[in-house]
């Protein structure tokens, strides 16, 4: 592993920003199903993540990369629910991996370090969901979560159809 996972704040996001534009465009315009559709222009890229660095900065998000040196590689975010009755709960999103860096243990290492700091923030239910039949399904599967249901029809696609959505869940195990 060349590569390290960091929980990053406001200000180191926003020093990656560049980075983080490139993984979503690559993503997005490599296929992900991930709220965008191709052809996916950098300005929306980062007028993206400029929101997401907003809610790093007010602790509603928060934000790890996978990086070599500088070279942002992968990235995730976790959202946990502030909602009095859904204080244990967050959800995981947008995990996402550079196409020239798959198939070297990013996607999962991210998954760790956000479980980690789940469960350090007594986040004990995760959830999240992806397209039916995304390379994702059997890594979020391998890591242990369940699936909660499908929704036909869920998510525009960028050939012009409508896909479905899968729902899954995670209950970890408290570290007391």
């Amino acid at each position: 592993m060349n590569y390290t996972v960091t929980l990053l704040n406001a200000t180191q996001a926003r020093s990656l920003l560049p980075g983080f534009v490139d993984v979503l465009c690559d993503s997005v315009n490599n296929g992900a199903s991930v709220g965008f559709l191709p052809p996916f222009r950098p300005e929306d890229a980062q007028a993206y993540w400029r929101e997401v660095f907003a809610g790093v900065e007010r602790g509603s998000i928060l934000l790890w990369a996978a990086h070599e040196d500088r070279r942002l590689l992968g990235t995730v975010q976790l959202h946990p629910v502030g909602k009095p009755n859904g204080s244990h709960r967050a959800e995981v999103a947008k995990l996402l991996v550079h196409s020239s860096a798959r198939r070297r243990g990013i996607a999962r290492a991210l998954m760790a370090a956000l479980e980690t700091e789940a469960r350090r923030l007594r986040r004990s239910t995760l959830v999240l969901d992806t397209r039916q039949g995304d390379l994702a399904e059997p890594l979020y599967q391998s890591l242990g979560y369940t699936i909660a249901g499908v929704i036909p029809k869920y998510a525009l696609n960028g050939e012009g159809g409508v896909d479905a959505t899968v729902f899954y869940y995670k209950l970890l195990e408290s570290n007391s």
